[in-house]
């Protein structure tokens, strides 16, 4: 077996670094044509299909050399570098005897790695289940290929004709919608409408009341530090109205226009003052007891000079009465003409309450989460590139070309449809709409704002065409320098049956799902009944379903609703996920290489991957952890979410048929913290530590087809993710403490400073953090709700000493309650008492306590509160010492 490069060495953080700024590139990058979830980014993907293509290094200068190229090539700046990628493209064919090598993604779900295996020269195979994905795989691989022909010869004035005839046609459709919907938006004067903010409403339960309340989490329309104008709420009468405030009339004393009528579910009346409990309005809700108002129109000018507000007019809520009644005509006639109604009538999926929130307040089919204008705009959206297709034959295109510009088209429409719901919002602080999907999920929008198509704003049609111009243009240019392009193969199939023969593949590049993490499935219905509507004509093999779908897609689910998805539980992932890695297995060449990304939080998922890697026959030989999240995403705040992946590499290579566990052990104490050495230094830490320990660890027990302990049982992955989970956490601790005094810490600090390093202040579900005390050697079932450990829910979360009660920490012998009694005594200004209580302890003149303390200190945030108690505390400590040691000699003189 020759050797491959990524299989000894792999430049993992400058790699990392170029992954996490891929996150801010926006022209022309593949993420911009239209939304798809946890998309892998280009640099990582780029850079580990050309290390997993080329020869391990023959020595430590070409190793270098060729670190340093990889670095290069990850770059974005680099992405259409002909130097470059000939050079990628020329050691690639040298390694696979001059033939572009075969390369599979069976997941490709946005197609960022088939597209950096083409890029590079591979000839690229894309495969999903999900037909949504595998549209956008056929606009992002196959279209912008088969059709990268120019219109110029000359470099600097090439215009790509796809992407020329994509803008042409989208203003045709757009010219078409505008002409027949343009008296719904009125102009004000010359100043052309951006849109309307909109608040749901309820009655105000009082009895006595009953006024209608406009729910809105806050009435900023502008909140910029040089610029200031809000919606100021007035009671006439019973009824609340608006009048709009700017800069200096927002006065916080008597307006704060943060502080809305609703938050966290829970409503108050402005009239009366009493409130509404989240249930309630849940019910009212179901119940067909809410409403929704009008309240403001924002518009732009057309010269640049900025947006203007004001409250809504009763010609603009005449034209909004005027176009539900002209939906009704319009719905009626489309029906008799389709099967299928025009507005999407297929059904939410009501358990899946945490992350698809609408039906719980009464939205219970997908046209349900667009008011009648936003329907209407998106029907006729549709009925115009249905008409599209038609014009362009007419007017002499070829079928298949005509196809690819309509499909880019009906995208165009689906990025409507994330910028034009009842789930959109206005971003007050930066004056543009934010879609539908802030976040991998479907919550509930009090206050929404409904986007004018023309309106020249973000989220806008021409926005949304000129998007897919970018990509478009980018990615045609990809194969310029090529005699031969090589069209990539788009298919849709479940990844536990593939379509290839036996040992068809050289190289097999994956990034299958992440056990339960994302519903892809649910979530990307929400395109599909509009891309149903207006593609299923020239796509019945994909759009044949009423929804996505569903049986056979690879996920745990049994965790979003037990009963509905009892058969999708944690066997039904393990089994079909092995099923894949055994397709892999089947369909890559004796010689080839697997790389597999996995990024999962818990423990609980990579139990399920490891055993079914274990169980495919794919052997693993390396793995290295790649940083490509930026910290501030959303997730990251609120949640254990990883910055890391790790790409897991494996061969097809006969496992020995045994493994001993006591070997195994001996075999991973000794391998491991070598590994570790490397990953410290490389700056990988928290959760993504542990996560990268595994892959390493994989190395290792992945070599057997079954693992026996003495007693011939065999050892399933969780047994041992326990032994290398305390392997870890021996080995974290010495570092984090910079190896001093670990083993006089009780269990409990133990914990604490675990905790603190791996999760820092987020909650984390219970048996993970089940996982992490086992660790740290604590029952964690005996401890929660007893000190710093608290339970709600399904959730365990740490407190800091601000969070903590002084009295149940006064007489506490426990290393880390005294250190939390000491942040507050210093908090308030009782230095005299904290040394008292720090003598008392034992802990006030040793080294443990202060070690503890900069050891939480550094894992902690710079806005935390808890870090700035701890570094006040910390900058008295030799005035806490020395103070110590003066009684301690005054006692001896006494």
């Amino acid at each position: 077996m020759d050797k491959r490069f990524i299989e000894e060495s792999f430049p993992i953080q400058d790699v990392s670094t170029e992954s996490s700024k891929e996150k801010n590139i926006r022209h022309g990058h593949i993420s911009t044509l239209h939304i798809w979830w946890a998309r892998r980014p280009l640099a990582s993907s780029r850079a580990t299909n050309y290390a997993a293509l080329i020869p391990a290094p023959k020595d430590e200068i070409e190793s270098i050399k060729i670190r340093n190229f990889i670095i290069e090539l990850s770059k974005w700046e680099n992405s259409l570098n002909i130097n470059i990628m000939n050079q990628a493209k020329n050691d690639i064919l040298k390694t696979n005897n001059g033939v572009p090598p075969k390369v599979l993604d069976p997941f490709s779900g946005g197609g960022a790695i088939p597209l950096e295996a083409l890029r590079i020269g591979c000839d690229a195979y894309a495969n999903d289940y999900n037909p949504v994905a595998v549209l956008i795989e056929k606009c992002t691989l196959e279209y912008p290929i088969k059709y990268c022909e120019y219109n110029n010869k000359k470099w600097a004035e090439n215009k790509n004709r796809l992407a020329e005839d994509v803008k042409k046609w989208g203003e045709w459709v757009l010219n078409e919608v505008k002409n027949e919907l343009g008296e719904f938006y009125p102009n004000n004067k010359s100043y052309i409408p951006v849109g309307y903010v909109w608040a749901k409403t309820i009655k105000c339960q009082n009895p006595s009341c009953g006024a209608e309340i406009p729910l809105m989490k806050q009435f900023w329309l502008v909140n910029k530090k040089n610029r200031k104008i809000a919606l100021k709420p007035i009671i006439k009468n019973n009824v609340i109205e608006f009048e709009i405030l700017e800069g200096i009339n927002i006065v916080p004393e008597e307006f704060d226009p943060s502080k809305g009528t609703i938050s966290r579910s829970i409503s108050r009346c402005l009239v009366c003052g009493s409130s509404i409990e989240a249930k309630t309005i849940r019910t009212l809700f179901q119940a067909g007891k809410s409403g929704e108002k009008l309240i403001a129109a924002v518009f732009k000018d057309p010269k640049g000079k900025g947006k203007t507000y004001r409250l809504i007019t009763d010609n603009e809520i005449e034209k909004f009465e005027d176009s539900k009644n002209y939906l009704k005509e319009k719905r009626q006639k489309l029906l008799q003409k389709n099967a299928i109604d025009p507005i999407p009538d297929e059904k939410l999926p009501k358990e899946m309450t945490g992350c698809i929130a609408p039906p719980n307040y009464g939205m219970y089919q997908w046209g349900s989460l667009f008011n009648p204008r936003q329907n209407l705009t998106l029907i006729t959206f549709v009925e115009k590139t249905q008409e599209l297709f038609k014009e362009l034959i007419s007017n002499g295109y070829e079928q298949d070309y005509a196809k690819a510009i309509t499909s880019y088209i009906a995208l165009a429409i689906t990025r409507q449809s994330d910028y034009n719901s009842t789930l959109s919002v206005w971003v007050s602080s930066g004056e543009f709409i934010r879609g539908t999907f802030g976040r991998q999920a479907l919550p509930v929008i009090w206050d929404y704002f409904e986007l004018c198509p023309w309106s020249q704003a973000t989220g806008d049609w021409n926005s949304a065409i000129n998007w897919i111009y970018r990509v478009i243009n980018h990615l045609s240019q990809i194969n310029l320098d090529t005699n031969k392009n090589i069209v990539p193969k788009v298919t849709q199939n479940s990844a536990t049956s593939l379509p290839y023969e036996d040992n068809y593949f050289d190289a097999v590049f994956t990034d299958p799902p992440y056990y339960n993490s994302v519903p892809y499935a649910d979530l990307s219905d929400y395109f599909y009944v509009w891309l149903k509507r207006s593609l299923s004509f020239l796509y019945p093999e994909l759009f044949a379903t009423p929804l996505t779908p569903k049986r056979q897609e690879i996920t745990e689910m049994a965790g979003w609703d037990k009963k509905r998805y009892h058969y999708k539980d944690k066997q039904f992932f393990e089994n079909n996920l092995k099923k894949s890695f055994q397709e892999i297995h089947r369909v890559l060449k004796p010689n080839g290489i697997a790389t597999i990304v996995y990024a999962h939080k818990t423990t609980e998922g990579w139990e399920t991957l490891i055993n079914s890697l274990l169980e495919s026959g794919l052997t693993v030989t390396a793995s290295w952890p790649i940083s490509t999240e930026r910290n501030t995403r959303l997730r990251a705040k609120s949640s254990a979410a990883l910055a890391s992946s790790i790409y897991i590499v494996s061969r097809k290579i006969e496992q020995k048929e045994i493994g001993w566990l006591k070997d195994i052990k001996e075999e991973i104490a000794c391998y491991i913290p070598q590994k570790l050495d490397k990953l410290w230094d490389e700056g990988i830490s928290g959760a993504d530590f542990f996560i990268a320990a595994i892959g390493s660890a994989i190395e290792i027990f992945g070599k057997y087809e079954k693992i026996l302990n003495n007693e011939g049982k065999e050892i399933r992955a969780d047994k041992l993710l326990i032994f290398l989970r305390d392997i870890v956490t021996n080995y974290a601790m010495k570092q984090i403490l910079h190896n001093g005094v670990s083993n006089k810490l009780s269990s409990l600090t133990k914990f604490y400073l675990l905790w603190r390093w791996n999760y820092q202040e987020i909650r984390v579900p219970f048996d993970e953090a089940r996982k992490l005390a086992q660790s740290a050697g604590i029952d964690l079932s005996n401890e929660w709700n007893k000190g710093f450990i608290v339970k709600k829910g399904e959730f365990i979360n740490v407190q800091g000493p601000d969070k903590r009660d002084k009295k149940s920490l006064k007489n506490s012998n426990e290393l880390i309650d005294t250190l939390h009694h000491a942040c507050l005594l210093w908090k308030e200004g009782k230095s005299d008492e904290m040394k008292s209580e720090l003598k008392k302890s034992g802990y006030g003149e040793g080294e443990a306590l202060y070690k503890v303390a900069q050891a939480i200190s550094e894992t902690l945030p710079n806005s935390s509160s808890e870090k700035k108690m701890i570094e006040g505390f910390l900058a008295g400590r030799d005035s806490i010492m020395q103070d110590m040691r003066d009684d301690e000699s005054q006692t001896k003189l006494v």
